[in-house]
């Protein structure tokens, strides 16, 4: 497979799209199979793992997912990680599968640390069935405020060009040979800066949620791009 990295489309790749890679990997581990469940399967089962995630009713209410879609996925959860929670190691293992030919490890960090809501180190079941349920549910302001956190690598609430160009590296990083035609070794600075001043709306250094939200708001490509998270499940 080859991605051809036109300019104009990099910071669709940068903000949303790659976090399709991680449904696709949720969807393969058998985490996204929303499928029926029979009448006895009435509640999340709580007895054999570490970690008891919230109540039924609970998630319900703090997703968009149904009942029925909550119990799937609890299901295929529990399935795959018995003690309830996921750590940023077997996190990092587990995404690098993807991409053999490149190094994933530093954006499946930033990722885990997206997912990890509590910064604990781990992902639990509520932190990934919320950044889910925001990811395929959510309008287009709460998936922003989702990519804005991503990319909010010291959660101060701003995003610095450092913060910009170190994601934005270690997607190249992790899209390694797969890149076609090969980029340059500043193709991903050259980029930041471009978007970065197309961001930073008041030039003080620093994009705020305010900033990073009209700005992709009014971006063509990026909008199209939020497209892609409906209908997955």
């Amino acid at each position: 497979m080859s991605v051809r990295w036109e300019t104009e489309g990099l910071q669709t790749v940068g903000i949303v799209c790659l976090v399709i890679m991680f449904l696709k990997l949720m969807h393969l581990l058998g985490l996204i199979d929303i499928t029926e469940t029979d009448s006895s399967d009435s509640d999340l089962e709580l007895s054999t793992v570490r970690h008891q995630p919230e109540g039924l009713d609970q998630l319900q209410a703090q997703t968009k997912f149904t009942r029925k879609e909550l119990q799937s996925l609890y299901r295929g959860f529990k399935n795959e990680c018995p003690s309830g929670m996921v750590d940023e190691e077997t996190f990092k293992s587990i995404y690098s599968q993807f991409f053999p030919q490149g190094d994933a490890t530093t954006y499946a960090h930033f990722l885990f640390n997206a997912f990890d809501i509590d910064r604990n180190g781990s992902i639990r079941f509520e932190d990934f069935v919320i950044g889910l349920s925001v990811l395929l549910r959510g309008s287009v302001t709460e998936k922003l405020n989702w990519a804005f956190n991503l990319y909010d690598i010291n959660k101060d609430g701003y995003i610095t060009k450092e913060e910009m160009l170190a994601i934005m590296k270690s997607i190249y990083d992790m899209m390694g040979r797969y890149t076609y035609p090969c980029v340059r070794d500043d193709a991903p600075s050259e980029h930041v800066d471009k978007f970065f001043q197309k961001m930073d709306r008041n030039r003080d250094g620093v994009v705020t949620i305010e900033e990073f939200i009209e700005t992709c708001q009014k971006d063509e490509n990026i909008m199209n791009s939020m497209q892609l998270f409906e209908n997955v499940i």
